[in-house]
């Protein structure tokens, strides 16, 4: 246990309370902006105002909702592993190119999240579907494909978490000095603790370096709870509050996206299982990324049901795994609960969202890092031969070089921007395309089979 490649607890172990507590609130610690932003960014540009901080808490209860069903499972729903269930970012320029539609159409706030709605909540049904037939898409969902989608998404949040070290987007201090210490602060003091031979200190490595950034950002006066004031104690859940309507040039986009999320998901899922120590072949490991795949189908019916937008699993938390070595699925049971709380009580969200961003990047950079590096693991326990190399290369190039000049689409037809300015869907389909389309090499028993047949016909 004094090696941090080891598990303290495996899947079905339970530890006490106060670790799996510990554990728990750090998933939601490493989630929590994850999920909220899509919600804050929607909003904003859609001019939802008002309404906000409802849909915020709505995504919340809804995480701890879907989190709950997926490590409990319910019949063949849920993966049974600590799979955190978040907003998803992949749907944010499709629910943008909805809610213009809406917008175009003279509907205002009710109208644009009725259609929003709408469409998320019939396309949830593609994934459902697309969960119950996985097993017979081998070339699709295979180590290699899913090895790339994870590294993609860990190379293309590690922006996500820079930005927020030195400062957040559009932050009239951004880089400086002060920023950058805070940040590194953090990542320094959560490997230090990572380090630790006490399994509490190991474990709540990063609750204890985002506690200690924020007490440092309180002395520095970066922290401001005057806006707490005007925060509502308490919201109650009211299904299909703005009603639920239709458009198909609406619902295509958002329905393509989620078939990217059921790679996507198959991708996290055999990360978790690979940092939870599961197998990640055989019938065992097949069955647990169908009932996940469904589950996440599943949370996005509820999703759209209950005023939010589709969920995701959120690969960010396979690095709290691998960092504090807790994958018990009871510490999931504790995180859905938090997050349950944290949406009917919206103050004690609030004093969440307070925690600065350079705090946030320090941790999350390191969680970011090391999402990507269990995408290469996976990667590495491939044949790296010429086919492989030229598919990681290709896939990567494109869905990076997507994510780094974003105006390359800038002339394509708005369905295209949609579906292709995203690094992981781009990556992903290009590796999907390629491995289905390049031909397989020969081994070297199968070149000594065909050279021996070759010479039986010369004779």
């Amino acid at each position: 246990m004094s090696r941090s490649s080891e598990l303290v607890y495996g899947l079905d172990d339970k530890p006490p309370v106060p670790q799996a507590f510990l554990a728990g609130l750090q998933h939601v610690l490493a989630s929590f902006v994850g999920i909220i932003t899509p919600t804050l960014i929607i909003g904003g540009v859609l001019g939802l105002g008002s309404e906000i901080p409802y849909l915020i808490s709505m995504a919340l209860i809804v995480s701890g909702v879907g989190t709950f069903i997926q490590a409990r499972t319910f019949g063949p729903v849920g993966s049974g592993l600590v799979a955190i269930q978040g907003t998803s970012f992949a749907f944010l320029s499709s629910i943008l190119a909805a809610g213009f539609i809406a917008k175009a159409q003279g509907g205002g706030p009710d109208e644009i999240l009725s259609l929003i709605f709408g469409v998320c909540f019939f396309g949830a049904f593609v994934e459902i579907f697309l969960s119950r037939i996985l097993h017979k898409l081998k070339n699709i969902i295979n180590p290699l494909v899913t090895g790339i989608v994870i590294t993609t998404i860990g190379l293309y949040l590690i922006k996500v978490g820079m930005t927020d070290l030195a400062g957040g987007f559009k932050a009239a201090d951004f880089g400086s000095l002060q920023n950058l210490g805070l940040g590194l602060f953090v990542m320094v003091t959560i490997v230090v603790l990572n380090q630790s031979k006490n399994i509490y200190i190991r474990s709540g490595a990063i609750f204890f370096g985002l506690v200690a950034g924020f007490m440092a950002a309180m002395y520095m006066g970066k922290v401001d709870f005057s806006g707490l004031g005007n925060v509502e104690l308490m919201v109650l859940p009211m299904p299909f509050k703005y009603g639920m309507s239709f458009d198909l040039a609406a619902f295509i986009p958002v329905a393509l996206i989620y078939l990217i999320t059921a790679i996507e998901t198959a991708g996290d899922l055999t990360a978790t299982s690979l940092v939870s120590k599961q197998p990640i072949t055989g019938p065992v490991y097949q069955k647990r990324i169908q009932n996940g795949v469904l589950g996440d189908g599943v949370n996005s019916v509820i999703a759209a049901s209950f005023n939010t937008f589709p969920n995701t699993t959120f690969s960010q938390n396979n690095a709290v795994i691998q960092l504090t070595g807790t994958a018990s699925r009871y510490v999931a049971f504790w995180a859905a609960a938090i997050l349950i709380v944290l949406g009917l009580f919206p103050v004690i969200g609030g004093i969440f969202q307070q925690m600065p961003k350079p705090v946030l990047g320090g941790a999350t950079l390191v969680m970011f890092g090391t999402v990507a590096a269990a995408g290469i693991r996976i990667l590495a326990t491939l044949e790296l031969d010429r086919r492989t190399m030229l598919i990681m290369a290709v896939s990567f190039g494109l869905g990076l070089g997507v994510a780094m000049v974003p105006d390359v689409l800038k002339e394509m037809p708005k369905m295209v921007q949609s579906i292709f300015g995203s690094a992981v869907t781009t990556s992903g389909l290009t590796a999907i395309f390629l491995n289905l389309c390049l031909p397989k090499q020969m081994g070297e028993d199968e070149l000594d089979v065909a050279a021996q047949e070759s010479a039986q016909q010369s004779s």
